[in-house]
């Protein structure tokens, strides 16, 4: 295998279009400065609901294929190489939406069994040996039965990886301090009535929006904003795209952040973090 850089960072995500709208910025921004940035997305998104009449008749199998397609396109404009569905393509599927009977499909991600999704996930840690890991918190951002399937497994791969011998230095959430969304909302109000959307999204349309002191760390990636924006565009089937404004299915504008955030939930975080790498080397020398 060829040597990898020395840092790795490792995002952990469950539906293609969900690492761009995340941590796009993030992302573009690590891997431009050269740190090996690998995406394990979870499931292909085969019940994801399809904005553009033209693509609507795209479902199930055809829709993950097709969104295979979008999460490639995707990361390329992030300069991400190295993307890989947990498991294989196909193994996992897409669960739908809390509450419905798509929950019960036993081969939707939502039922599958942690230990075994992470042991898929942890065989790519011993691989790569990231020092650092990205996903979502225990509610998922927002509560999702994938994101809080992809949350389990993570964390249980990081457990798993510790047992065999490689251990992740730091581990982060996806979050969004509440301040900063006040704000962007506030803009986004204003704005609204150029935009080509339906209506603006609330702070309950944002996952991951807590107090501000449970962020501990932001990633600047204003440099980056336009790759961010063109990976969700890569996303046409999710995403609709309005710089600097998105919507999803439900065309509820919401603002595009470039700045993203992150709670530190292993090692320490330092005071006014601005790097997911910050310390690492002295945790893991």
């Amino acid at each position: 295998m060829t040597e990898l850089p020395a840092r790795r960072l490792l995002l952990v995500h469950a539906h293609p279009d969900d690492e761009s709208i995340n941590n796009g910025a993030t992302m573009a921004r690590y891997a431009a400065e050269g740190v090996h940035v690998t995406l394990v997305t979870c499931t292909l998104g085969e019940r994801g609901e399809v904005i553009p009449p033209e693509l609507r008749h795209l479902a199930g199998p055809a829709l993950g294929a097709h969104r295979r397609g979008e999460l490639a396109a995707a990361v390329r404009e992030l300069g991400v190489t190295d993307a890989r569905l947990l498991g294989g393509a196909g193994r996992y599927g897409d669960s739908g939406m809390m509450g419905i009977a798509d929950n019960e499909d036993p081969g939707c991600f939502w039922q599958a069994d942690v230990d075994a999704a992470a042991g898929h996930l942890a065989e790519v840690i011993l691989e790569v040996r990231p020092q650092v890991l990205v996903t979502y918190d225990d509610r998922g951002g927002y509560g999702h039965p994938d994101h809080i399937q992809a949350h389990r497994v993570a964390m249980r791969a990081v457990e798993l990886a510790d047992e065999r011998g490689h251990r992740i230095a730091k581990v982060y959430w996806n979050r969004m301090p509440r301040s900063v969304a006040e704000a962007a909302f506030a803009r986004l109000q204003d704005e609204l009535p150029v935009l080509p959307f339906d209506k603006g999204a609330t702070l309950d349309d944002v996952p991951g929006v807590v107090d501000d002191e449970r962020v501990t760390t932001s990633v600047d990636g204003t440099a980056f904003a336009s790759a961010k924006a063109a990976a969700m565009r890569a996303h046409a089937t999710q995403i609709d795209v309005a710089e600097p404004y998105f919507a999803l299915s439900n065309a509820l504008a919401q603002p595009l952040f470039t700045t993203e955030y992150y709670e530190a939930v292993r090692g320490a975080a330092q005071p006014g973090e601005t790097d997911l790498f910050a310390g690492v080397e002295e945790a893991v020398a």
